[in-house]
């Protein structure tokens, strides 16, 4: 098991089965070394072969040869003891050094089995976004505090998940019904306009001013709209032809970039159409209007194996890492050139929206000379060929002889 930090980033640091693993084998190997001082203790004593009691008498009356020979016997078992007890402590030694690598390992393996379910909820949790709410960790297994955790989670996820669909559902209704009197403000301000007679160059300028904030209020709601569109289920999910979307979008802004169309024809992805030709504008306008007096914009489609991959560059102000991380955040601008008040500050949040919505990845890069570096890139979509297979029976009749 490889030790790494939370998610992958910080210091290295040991991981619990590690920590289990260690603590099974100190353990055994304190209680292995009690039990070999206790051993050794117990070994350490000698065996008492003196003359019992009685024999005084006769050991006075034997001869010098028969107590050297006595003396000769009681050392030969006392190395004897010795040896046997150096043998004893040393096969204990061994036997704990062994039991020592082998507890490493049992340690190992019974740490993983406990820490089993707690590896898979973190694999689950991990997968778990705020677009697949609805996936649980389901613990299975007796009802311990393993199970009672998965459990908690999975209620925390309901709960988010239910939240995040009451949030969606208020800016897509919110949006939807404030139509309604945007219309209304904006057919009061073109009747007032078109009334007969002349009217107060004062009233022409303020209505004129009105109607350019309820087309700015508009474009807003339609955002939001587009963005609790991603954020759901794709509807009516078709081949689409990226390629095609982007020369769309190029044509229809009329502006002279540098564009790169090296991908195969089409460069087809899966998706909804509308919210990809959505994407697609977005990073051009974002170029366009996000750039400096005579800047520069380049955008290419290329398809590598089974990616497509939109770029789009341009120039402008030098960004920083901490700004570039704020473009994708609803209603957030970054850098001096960056200020267009025209724009309802959403576009680089629905393209992330709708490229994690396609399974995508989007990447935002500063450029060393000033100006962003946009990458999106999708699955492309796979031809699945089909083999059919005609079988002609052609039946040959012979002819009768004559």
């Amino acid at each position: 098991m490889r030790d790494e930090g939370v998610s992958g980033r910080g210091p290295r640091r040991r991981s619990v089965r590690w920590r289990f693993t260690y603590l099974y084998a100190g353990l055994f190997l304190a209680s292995g070394a009690a039990t070999l001082a206790v051993v050794a203790a117990f070994a350490g004593g000698s065996v008492d072969v003196g003359p019992g009691p009685g024999s005084g008498g006769a050991l006075y009356g034997a001869s010098a040869a028969a107590l050297a020979r006595i003396a000769s016997l009681q050392h030969q078992l006392a190395q004897a003891q010795a040896r046997q007890n150096e043998q004893l402590l040393l096969g204990s030694a061994v036997g704990l050094l062994v039991m020592g690598l082998l507890s490493l390992l049992l340690g190992w393996y019974a740490a993983g089995r406990v820490l089993r379910p707690l590896s898979a909820m973190t694999a689950a949790t991990r997968r778990i976004s705020a677009d697949s709410l609805h996936e649980r960790l389901a613990v299975d297994g007796p009802h311990d505090e393993l199970r009672d955790l998965g459990d908690t989670v999975d209620e925390l996820l309901s709960r988010l998940e239910n939240s995040f669909a009451a949030q969606r559902r208020f800016v897509a209704d919110a949006s939807h019904e404030l139509r309604t009197p945007l219309a209304t403000l904006r057919a009061a301000v073109d009747v007032t306009l078109a009334k007969p007679g002349p009217l107060p160059e004062q009233t022409r300028v303020l209505a004129g001013r009105v109607r350019t904030e309820l087309d700015q209020v508009d474009r807003l709601l339609d955002g939001l709209l587009t963005l609790a569109r991603a954020q759901h289920d794709l509807p009516e999910p078709g081949s689409v032809p990226l390629n095609d979307l982007t020369e769309e979008a190029l044509a229809a802004r009329g502006l002279s970039v540098d564009q790169v169309l090296d991908a195969a024809p089409g460069a087809l992805v899966r998706g909804n159409r509308t919210l990809l030709r959505r994407l697609v504008e977005n990073l051009v306008d974002n170029a366009v209007v996000h750039n400096e007096p005579g800047g520069w914009v380049r955008v290419a489609v290329s398809e590598a194996g089974t990616e497509v991959e939109l770029v789009v560059e341009n120039g402008g102000s030098i960004l920083t890492e901490d700004q570039v991380a704020e473009l994708t955040r609803p209603f957030r601008r970054a850098g001096p050139g960056r200020t267009d008040t025209t724009g309802s500050g959403l576009g680089l949040a629905i393209v992330a929206a709708v490229a994690a919505a396609h399974d995508g990845r989007l990447e935002l890069t500063a450029r060393v000379g000033g100006g962003l570096r946009v990458v999106v890139t999708l699955p492309a979509e796979v031809e699945v060929e089909v083999e059919v297979e005609v079988e002609v029976e052609a039946k040959v009749e012979e002819a009768d002889a004559p």
